[in-house]
């Protein structure tokens, strides 16, 4: 093994001292450490930090210099880039990364890389030749890795753009039976095989401690404690939600402490899904055994399963898929759960009147779930088909927006993604709408939003969708693991979440 710790804290910042606390912070989670000297400001704040950088370290400490053609922020020329990392290496750094796009900038002029450089470097120090692309992943990978192969590092890095799950795949894949390969998959769409990395052989995987360098790439915190990256192997059973956009979701955070409350050896990641085929390609290569469903997916997964559950099947949307042998896909809908423990404390629901604005997914769940319990559903939707064909399929009423100024209810519950993070200011409805004695939201981020803010203001009951967030994905980790979820850390793990968030924000 080349590295003792195999997550690599990314170190970047523009000054000396940000750098150093970096640093510091870094060494308390990993022994492994990138310094991106191309983010020092200035030639003072390179040599404050050369200067305070200690000489003898237990820790690998890789040099870094990224020119800005390469996705980095030094504007110099290649052979001062150059003599930087030869500095830091001299200082005490036991790995060099080097572009090589700055080896083929001597090949270009017809020379080599500086024999005497080259020897000094590698006299106190290993080298990661490295090859970035910031746009796309080239379908020449096996060639681009030869190429540098043959530069003669110790070890070789390939980082690419990964604009589909399927992208991912084929960085991780250089890793395969090779001990010195980094493969870093970039992007949001390669966020999961980040993760995944380590587990498929690659030699690093990369983590930022302050601003993220790379597009995609997570927080230390998260990589070492939210999804334990290091700890990952070949028996992790893997879960995930899929969804477009899902980088809001808590979903990761609320399965993962799951997971680690009871220590289970699974681990749980969000992806990035523009279309179904690209994902359900990818669950047999990286062995995932069972996934959530958020929009816009809810409906349209239900063609791609090979059995249903009788209610997710009358609901005519599956929020849970459990992956059986042979691959094949069953599907459930605990959204319908979570409607009902969201909302059965608070309201009598038999012969209650409940207004659901929307008809997507959601919508249906909930919808079958109050006719079940008794209540009359009421739909009011911008498609007025779908709206039509909700309320036909639950014996319900389609009331237009038009009327809600006149109509009462004994609840109202949003169903549509309307003032969901990041765009919170919205409300899919106005104050004036809002005649009834409760409203719920689904959205759970905000914990409070726009609409419920309109709803307390004037003197009536709200209840936010962090209540059935909670009862739904409790449910689906039940389904999945067959044991008894902590709820209790669940809950307190992602109202934590939400307070820091509200904090932040100053809400």
């Amino acid at each position: 093994m080349l590295f003792r710790d195999r997550i690599c804290a990314v170190v970047a910042a523009p000054t000396a001292r940000e750098m150093a606390r970096q640093l510091r912070e870094a060494l308390k989670l990993t022994r492994t450490v990138e310094l991106r000297l191309d983010w020092l400001r200035s030639v003072n704040q390179d040599i404050d930090f050369l200067g305070w950088l200690p000489m003898r370290s237990n820790a690998a400490r890789i040099a870094t210099c990224r020119r800005k053609a390469n996705g980095g922020r030094y504007r110099k020329s290649v052979h001062e880039q150059s003599a930087t990392l030869l500095h830091y290496v001299l200082g005490g750094c036991s790995w060099c990364d080097i572009e090589v796009e700055t080896l083929q900038f001597y090949e270009s002029l017809g020379l080599q890389f500086p024999k005497d450089l080259m020897e000094r470097i590698r006299k106190h120090a290993k080298v990661i030749v490295s090859f970035h692309d910031f746009r796309r992943t080239p379908r020449s990978l096996n060639s681009i890795l030869h190429r540098l192969e043959r530069c003669g590092g110790d070890a070789i890095k390939i980082a690419t753009q990964c604009n589909s799950i399927a992208d991912s795949l084929r960085v991780l894949a250089l890793a395969k039976g090779r001990r010195n390969v980094v493969a870093v998959p970039m992007g949001d769409a390669g966020l999961p095989a980040r993760v995944l990395a380590l587990r498929h052989c690659s030699a690093l995987a990369y983590a930022a401690v302050g601003e993220k360098t790379a597009p995609g790439q997570l927080t230390l915190d998260e990589m070492k404690n939210l999804y334990r990256a290091d700890k990952l192997d070949r028996r992790t059973r893997v879960y995930g939600v899929i969804g477009n956009p899902v980088g809001h979701s808590l979903s990761p955070l609320m399965q993962n402490v799951g997971f680690q409350a009871r220590r289970l050896n699974a681990v749980y990641l969000p992806f990035l899904v523009k279309g179904l085929p690209d994902f359900l390609q990818a669950i047999a290569p990286l062995g995932i055994a069972g996934f959530s469903v958020t929009l816009p997916h809810k409906e349209r997964i239900l063609r791609h399963l090979d059995d249903c559950d009788p209610l997710a099947r009358a609901i005519g949307a599956v929020n849970t898929v459990v992956v059986r042998g042979g691959g094949k896909l069953y599907g459930y809908n605990t959204d319908y759960v979570g409607v009902l423990r969201a909302l059965e404390r608070r309201v009598q629901l038999r012969g209650s009147r409940v207004l659901l604005h929307g008809a997507g997914g959601a919508a249906r769940a909930a919808a079958v779930a109050l006719a079940q319990g008794g209540a009359v559903v009421c739909i009011c939707a911008r498609r007025r088909a779908r709206a039509r064909a909700l309320a036909r399929a639950v014996g319900g009423e389609v009331v237009e927006r038009r009327r809600l100024r006149r109509e009462f209810f004994d609840a109202i519950v949003n169903c549509t993604p309307v003032g969901m993070h990041p765009r919170a200011n919205a409300s899919p409805l106005r104050a004036e709408e809002l005649n009834c004695r409760l409203v719920m939201d689904l959205i759970y981020r905000p914990r409070k939003t726009r609409l419920l803010q309109l709803a307390e203001r004037r003197g009536i009951e709200t209840v936010s969708g962090v209540e059935m967030f909670l009862a739904q994905g409790s449910a689906q980790w039940e389904i999945w693991t067959g044991l008894r979820a902590p709820v209790a850390a669940m809950r307190r793990a992602v109202l934590q979440a939400l307070r820091r968030e509200e904090k932040k924000s100053g809400q």
